[in-house]
C-alpha cells in the first residue's frame, strides 16, 4: 500500500471515530419522567429529569411538556424557573412550560428536576408525555418519539401506570428517594462515564491518526 492510500485510510478512520462519538452522545442522556405513586385514572407526583447535552455549551432555558387532559395539576417551585400552565376549553391541564430566569438555565454537564402533582391521569398502562427542550442558542429538541422495542433517538418521556390503588413499578428514570433512586443515579453516572471514556478513546484515535498523517506528510 502506498503512502497515498495509507493517508486516505487514516483520514477515513479519523472521520469515522468523530462520527461515532457525535452519534453516540445524544443517546447517553435524554429527558425522562418518573412517578412511583402514579396510578391509572388516579393521581401522582411526576418528576421530569432534564439533562443538558448541548454540543455548543449552551444552557437549557425552557422545557415544555404535553399532557393528556388532567383535571388538576400543581407544580413544585423550582428556584430560578417560572411555570406556565396551559388549559383547554374545558379548563383541563394539557401542558406545562418551565422557563429559566434571565441568565439562568441548566448548564452543560448539569441536570434539573421539575415535579408536578397530577390528578385525573388517564386509565392506561403507559403514559407518554412528549416534551420540547429549548436551549439559549435557539436549538430546539423534540422528545416526542413513541416507545418501541428499540429505543428511538429522541424518545418521549414515558412511565408505566400502576392499577388504581397500587404504586407504579415501571418508571423510566426514577429520581425519588426510593430504591429506584440508586438505579436512576447509577444510570446517569454510567452514561457520563461512558461518554467520557468514548471521548478519551476517540481523542487517542484521532491523535494516533494525526501522528500517522504527520509522518506520511514528512
Amino acid at each position: 500500500m502506498n503512502n497515498s492510500r495509507i493517508y486516505r485510510a487514516a483520514l477515513t478512520g479519523v472521520a469515522a471515530v468523530a462520527a461515532a462519538v457525535i452519534a453516540a452522545a445524544p443517546a447517553l442522556a435524554h429527558v425522562t419522567v418518573s412517578g412511583p405513586d402514579a396510578s391509572r385514572g388516579g393521581s401522582g407526583v411526576l418528576t421530569f429529569r432534564v439533562p443538558n447535552e448541548s454540543p455548543t455549551g449552551s444552557a437549557t432555558t425552557r422545557l415544555n411538556v404535553h399532557f393528556p387532559p388532567l383535571s388538576h395539576a400543581e407544580t413544585e417551585p423550582t428556584p430560578g424557573w417560572k411555570t406556565a400552565v396551559t388549559r383547554d376549553d374545558n379548563h383541563e391541564v394539557i401542558g406545562i412550560t418551565w422557563t429559566a430566569a434571565q441568565g439562568g438555565g441548566i448548564g452543560p454537564g448539569e441536570f434539573e428536576q421539575f415535579s408536578v402533582l397530577a390528578d385525573g391521569l388517564p386509565d392506561t398502562d403507559m403514559l407518554v408525555l412528549p416534551a420540547t427542550q429549548t436551549y439559549a442558542d435557539g436549538t430546539v429538541v423534540d422528545w416526542d418519539q413513541q416507545p418501541a422495542d428499540q429505543e428511538p433517538e429522541f424518545p418521549a418521556p414515558a412511565l408505566s401506570l400502576a392499577p388504581a390503588g397500587e404504586h407504579s413499578a415501571g418508571d423510566h428514570g426514577d429520581v425519588h428517594a426510593t430504591p429506584a433512586t440508586a438505579e436512576g443515579e447509577d444510570y446517569d453516572h454510567t452514561a457520563r462515564w461512558l461518554a467520557g471514556i468514548a471521548i478519551v478513546l476517540a481523542s487517542l484515535g484521532v491523535l494516533g491518526a494525526a501522528a500517522v498523517l504527520t509522518r506520511l506528510r514528512s
